[in-house]
C-alpha cells in the first residue's frame, strides 16, 4: 500500500500569536518537541507524547501538530485502526481512522481544529485511503467547552465536513449505543469499488436488519 506523505507547513497568525501548523511530523522532529501540559484528554502528557511518537513511527500513521515555539499545543493523529475493534476485521490496507484530535484549553476557539485537519489531506494525500473517525459522545469534553452534547455533537460533525467526511449509517454497537454518537467517512477519489463494497461490509455485520 502507497501511503503517501506530503509534508506541510503553515503559520498562522492567532491573535498576534505566531503558531504553525504542519506535518506530517516525523517522529524524529516530534521527539525534539515538548507536549502542552493541558493535551491530558487521553493520556497524561509524556505518556501522549510517546504515543504521538509511536505513531508517527508506523507506515500508514502520521501526526498532524500545531506548535507554539517548540511547544505542540494540539494534534490530529491517523493510523490503522486498533486489531481489537471491528474496524480492523476487513483487513483493508486503504482504511485508516482520523483516531484523536486535541487542541489545549488556552488555544481553543481559535480555528485550530479546522487547519489540523484540513492540513492531512492537503495535495490529495489521502485521496487513495477510506479515512473515517467514531465520535463518541463520552469523549467530549463538554464541561469545558460549555456545550451540551448535541451543540458538541453539531460542532464536531461540522468540523469533519470541512474535509469531505459525511455521516455513514452502521450497527456497531457503541456507536449504536446513542443517538449523539455517529460514524464519519471520507471515501478519497482514487480509492477502488471494491475497497468501499469491503468497508460496508464492515459497517454492517447485520446486513438481514436493513
Amino acid at each position: 500500500m502507497n501511503h503517501i506523505k506530503t509534508y506541510v507547513r503553515h503559520p498562522l497568525d492567532r491573535n498576534g500569536r505566531l503558531l504553525v501548523v504542519e506535518g506530517p511530523v516525523p517522529p524524529e522532529t516530534l521527539s525534539k518537541l515538548a507536549l502542552h501540559p493541558k493535551l491530558d484528554a487521553f493520556r497524561r502528557p509524556k505518556e501522549q507524547h510517546q504515543a504521538l511518537i509511536e505513531i508517527a513511527e508506523l507506515p500508514e500513521g502520521r501526526i498532524i501538530a500545531v506548535r507554539d515555539g517548540d511547544v505542540v499545543v494540539g494534534y490530529v493523529t491517523f493510523h490503522y485502526p486498533d486489531e481489537m475493534e471491528r474496524w480492523s476485521e476487513g483487513g483493508m490496507l486503504d482504511l485508516v481512522e482520523l483516531g484523536a484530535i486535541e487542541v489545549a484549553d488556552d488555544y481553543r476557539s481559535l480555528g485550530l481544529g479546522k487547519a489540523l485537519i484540513s492540513a492531512a489531506f492537503e495535495n490529495g494525500q489521502l485521496d487513495n485511503m477510506i479515512v473515517f473517525t467514531t465520535e463518541y459522545y463520552w469523549h467530549w469534553d463538554l464541561e469545558s467547552s460549555g456545550l451540551n452534547v448535541w451543540e458538541y455533537r453539531e460542532m464536531m460533525e461540522k468540523l469533519m465536513k470541512s474535509v469531505g467526511m459525511v455521516w455513514f449509517a452502521t450497527d456497531d454497537p457503541e456507536i449504536c449505543a446513542h443517538p449523539a454518537n455517529c460514524l464519519m467517512v471520507r471515501i478519497g477519489k482514487d480509492v477502488p469499488l471494491s475497497s468501499v463494497e469491503q468497508f460496508d461490509r464492515v459497517r454492517f455485520r447485520q446486513r438481514f436488519m436493513y
